[in-house]
């Protein structure tokens, strides 16, 4: 297991907080100590509060809201599990993958009561699981799996798939998950293709470059937004936008107007 990656991360955060690069590229179990996670796929958006517990899934677009509560700062504990320790695992089972399984990019577990009392537990160990004994990481996360499993064997069919994704359609894709803020190759990967193939395919079917695709259909949302009356700075990152200014620039050149003149 690498040294590198931290399989278990203590996040704690005074301010609200989103996720730079919105894709979960590892399979995660959550939980929430305090304040709430907002977490949005695309199409089902989910808030997580004190004691609530969810897994992530692998090779997922997926939004992260982090908010503090009025008296107390978000606090929150994730397992990573690692993709070589799942292969492992998976071959000495001798589990056999049937068909992939078609989940939410999150589920909660927070009915689970053993898996809530196994994180809570893991709050003891925060010095040494800090990337600084990965042997008691691999330890529990193994003990994660376990619990896991009991609670539903089928959550194997999701947690031993770390195969890449599969070719898949397009157009259908990029349509569903253009307010991603991810660069290029991520949806590339995530579509089953090279930058190379990625790209001459969506030339193919958009009859336009990807870059300039997503930033025309990013402003085209945000117009329709803004003339229903939401405010630009209520918008602008759920559409893809790194900053308020960006999006006022890139809006302004486009239509020749700033958003708050509509």
């Amino acid at each position: 297991m690498s040294e590198s990656i931290n399989y278990i991360n203590y996040s704690c955060y005074f301010t609200v907080f989103r996720e730079g690069e919105q894709f979960s590229s590892y399979n995660s179990l959550c939980i929430v100590i305090s304040g709430e996670m907002e977490l949005n796929d695309g199409s089902h958006r989910q808030v997580f509060r004190s004691g609530d517990i969810y897994l992530v899934r692998k090779n997922q677009l997926l939004k992260f809201l982090k908010n503090p509560g009025e008296e107390s700062e978000f606090k929150s504990l994730s397992m990573r599990f690692d993709d070589k320790m799942l292969e492992q695992l998976s071959e000495k089972e001798h589990f056999i993958l049937q068909d992939r399984v078609k989940a939410p990019a999150f589920i909660e577990l927070t009915t689970a009561q053993h898996l809530k009392y196994f994180m809570e537990s893991l709050l003891q160990y925060q010095d040494l699981l800090e990337n600084r004994s990965p042997e008691l990481a691999l330890l529990k996360q193994k003990e994660a799996l376990i619990l896991l499993f009991k609670h539903d064997p089928s959550l194997k069919n999701i947690l031993y798939d770390i195969s890449d994704p599969y070719k898949i359609d397009l157009e259908k894709f990029m349509l569903r998950n253009y307010h991603f803020n991810v660069k290029l190759d991520r949806f590339a990967y995530l579509t089953g293709r090279s930058l190379a193939t990625f790209k001459r395919d969506f030339e193919r079917i958009f009859g336009t470059a990807p870059r300039k695709w997503l930033l025309e259909k990013r402003l085209q949302e945000a117009r329709y937004l803004l003339e229903k009356g939401n405010k630009a700075s209520d918008i602008y990152l759920d559409l893809g936008f790194e900053d308020l200014s960006h999006f006022s620039f890139a809006f302004k050149k486009y239509y020749g107007l700033p958003p708050s003149r509509l």
